[in-house]
């Protein structure tokens, strides 16, 4: 399963700090990630990533999280799998890229590199939810699967912005106010359940599926805006518009096709 965590305190340079706060934020997710554990800080910005890992498709320590680019530009904790990394990471050693351990978040990190981070999450087939963070741009960027199977939570505490895969991770924030929002309280009785973007604490909220989220050091708390790289009611409707160009043994191939690639 794995579970991660983001924290980027831009008023506390403290080195230690950061790191206890984060690995404290990590390890309320050990259920998600039994087998390994990895916190990386740069304490000249303040950010920290955390990562609670399950160890599937590479068991090596070259699969271990937080993973760093191969230029050193971008460091990613990584939640999910992306199906088509075989084929992603054949492409990517045709043009250059070489690779140490077999796993999809070395591929992710690489076809970042080489098509940048809408492109690269376009071409993904598969479920996931990423941080990254970029050393170049300073800027932290999270990224949800088209259909929201993988959760990312995110909010600020002050002037300190925090992202998780569970909510619990946010409350092992020494100042976390766990205040519940009423609207969403009211949502959950109306629903039993609460709906995207909310959570049930105020000022968390979940990342709509499809979509990016990047925070920036001039980033305001409150003017967070995720901006959607997939949308079905847009694919509906091109396919809607075009369902005369192609017949209907031609459209029952292209179905047999995604399902034999994705099951």
């Amino acid at each position: 399963m794995c579970g991660f965590i983001g924290l980027w305190e831009r008023h506390c340079h403290e080195p230690g700090q950061l790191t206890c706060t984060a690995t404290l934020m990590a390890d309320t997710l050990k259920h998600r990630g039994p087998d390994d554990s990895g916190v990386w800080t740069d304490a000249s910005v303040g950010i920290a990533l955390g990562f609670r890992r399950l160890s599937i498709i590479d068991l090596s320590n070259a699969g271990h999280q937080p993973m760093h680019s191969a230029s050193g530009r971008y460091v990613i904790v990584f939640n999910g799998e992306v199906y088509n990394f075989g084929d992603l990471r054949r492409e990517l050693e045709e043009v250059g890229h070489t690779f140490f351990g077999h796993s999809d978040t070395e591929v992710i990190l690489a076809a970042i590199e080489q098509w940048g981070v809408r492109g690269a999450v376009c071409r993904f087939v598969g479920m996931f939810a990423i941080a990254l963070w970029d050393r170049r741009e300073r800027s932290l960027i999270l990224i949800r699967d088209r259909l929201g199977i993988k959760p990312i939570y995110y909010g600020w505490v002050g002037q300190s912005f925090l992202c998780g895969s569970e909510l619990k991770a946010f409350c092992a924030h020494p100042s976390f106010n766990r205040e519940v929002d009423r609207g969403a309280l009211s949502l959950y009785l109306r629903h039993l359940y609460v709906p995207t973007p909310y959570s049930i604490y105020k000022g968390v909220f979940k990342l709509p599926p499809g979509c990016m989220l990047s925070v920036r050091p001039d980033t305001a708390p409150g003017s967070l805006m995720p901006m959607p790289y997939w949308s079905a009611q847009e694919i509906v409707a091109d396919n809607l518009a075009n369902r005369f160009n192609e017949s209907d043994s031609d459209l029952v191939d292209q179905l047999d096709t995604l399902l034999r690639e994705a099951v």
